[in-house]
């Protein structure tokens, strides 16, 4: 192979018309990708890295792009004008709150009307979650709807998948959203589900075979949601996988969920049907589940559901953790697994600890993602000179996504909390201006700690195993 390259590049080097087509063609490539590129209007450092591994990588890098560069899809106008009608709008219940910025700017990026729960259930680890839900499923008498990025066939997957079996051959309708990418079960694994009645999407299946049109492949539904019978609500950071669940696996991640009661269920039920109605493009189904979506009393707990994707260019859940933390009095507490802030995250985090406040950040020790623990730590330094105490979880892998701020403000939910959920990945998560969820949030993270080492400044950090990878990791956060 070396002596082929060889002979090819004298080829070229002693031919200069050949020479002068292939820079003419490459000048032209750039060009061309160049300005499809910098009209997008995406951060500077985003696009320049992007126009840098074009020209690195000449033809090659377009496929690249073609694939993996950012997109953005419209269906504003579906969401608004069709699947919005089957939901009453809630009365504006949280702008009394001490959020009430917050709720009008998630309400302006979202479109989706602040409303309030009953019941908030915080649940830790798969055990709680998996056991209530199944419970729940095994009362539904008028519908589930549930919506996940990774639904694994295995013996969670399928314990869950057999509960829908037996309430779709009772008779309740089971509409399952699952991700291309994420999801391993196949559609012969539903089968039973299918043969009982149950109906079953995909979210972007990728479309390789239509060489005309860019694939989904970076677009994915990164969203947790489950629905019964438009009361009971589900939503958070864990998928359906035995990896998520502490009885089956000793290694199995760290994650939080929540079950609502309440309004705000009917929101998470408008999400649900926006995402169903966009993947299957089926509208007949709206009528029912507005018939089967009992209303609500108004229950004490003020509550914002917060959407993102790259349907919007708001990046709504990003806008209110900046805001949140900028709104903080006395403390700002967060756990992510994947953390790999923007200029804006950065500034609303060092700020807060430069003006004295109690500003924690927990991450596990090592994440799924190499270059994601690498570019994380990156930002280490700055923080801690700031003043900001970082915890590294050791007992797991960390995999719950919140924010604490003060005594009041609780948001929990699927974004991660780097440019891929709040840019490219279909993202929920919820606010809550509450002081007892953010109690229970606070008891939760408090207790946390105790697995997790703090990081000090002064640390060892070698130049070849640390500081240089660190480095050369965060190059790519804006591609992360």
């Amino acid at each position: 192979m070396p002596d082929f390259l060889l002979r090819l590049w004298a080829m070229v080097a002693t031919n200069p018309h050949l020479l002068g087509l292939l820079v003419a063609c490459w000048a032209l490539y750039l060009v061309v990708l160049g300005v499809w590129i910098v009209l997008q209007k995406r951060e500077p450092a985003a696009t320049l890295s992007w126009l840098l591994g074009l020209a690195l990588l000449p033809y090659l890098g377009f496929l690249v792009y073609h694939v993996f560069g950012p997109q953005r899809i419209r269906r504003n106008r579906l969401r608004r004008s069709h699947n919005r009608a089957m939901m009453q709008s809630p009365q504006i219940e949280a702008e009394q709150g001490e959020a009430a910025e917050l709720v009008r700017l998630g309400q302006a990026t979202t479109g989706l009307p602040a409303t309030s729960s009953a019941e908030v259930t915080l649940l830790v680890d798969g055990a709680a979650k998996y056991t209530a839900l199944l419970a729940d499923i095994a009362r539904a008498e008028h519908h589930v709807h549930l919506e996940y990025y990774i639904y694994e066939p295995d013996h969670t997957g399928a314990a869950l998948r057999d509960a829908l079996v037996e309430r779709a051959r009772a008779g309740v309708r089971v509409r399952v959203l699952l991700d291309f990418v994420g999801s391993s079960a196949s559609r012969r694994f539903f089968t039973p589900l299918l043969e009982a009645g149950g109906e079953l999407a995909w979210f972007h299946p990728m479309r390789f075979g239509r060489f005309w049109q860019r694939p989904w492949t970076n677009l994915r539904t990164h969203r947790k949601i489950v629905i019964i019978d438009g009361r009971i609500g589900y939503t958070g950071g864990m998928n359906i996988a035995d990896q998520q669940d502490e009885r089956l696996r000793s290694d199995a991640y760290r994650d939080l969920h929540m079950r609502l009661v309440g309004k705000s269920v009917r929101v998470l039920q408008l999400v649900f049907a926006e995402d169903w109605a966009y993947a299957t493009g089926q509208r007949d189904f709206l009528a029912e589940v507005k018939r089967q979506t009992p209303p609500a009393d108004a229950g004490p707990i003020r509550t914002q559901v917060l959407t993102s994707g790259p349907d919007s260019n708001w990046e709504a859940i990003h806008r209110a953790h900046v805001g949140a933390i900028h709104s903080a009095k006395t403390r700002v507490w967060m756990t992510t697994p994947y953390f790999v802030p923007g200029e804006a995250a950065m500034m609303a985090l060092t700020s807060a600890a430069l003006a004295g406040l109690d500003v924690r950040l927990l991450v596990p020790q090592v994440s799924d993602s190499r270059i994601v623990t690498l570019a994380a730590r990156s930002y280490f330094g700055e923080l801690l000179l700031a003043g900001v105490r970082i915890y590294e979880y050791r007992s797991r892998l960390l995999h719950s996504k919140t924010l604490l701020v003060d005594d009041h403000l609780a948001l929990i939910g699927s974004a991660n909390f780097d440019h891929r959920s709040f840019r490219l990945n279909f993202e929920v998560s919820v606010l809550f201006d509450d002081t007892g969820v953010a109690a229970a949030l606070a008891q939760h993270i408090e207790s946390e700690f105790a697995h997790a080492p703090r990081v000090q400044r002064g640390r060892r950090r070698p130049l070849l195993t640390a500081r240089l990878p660190e480095a050369l990791a965060r190059l790519c956060s804006p591609l992360l």
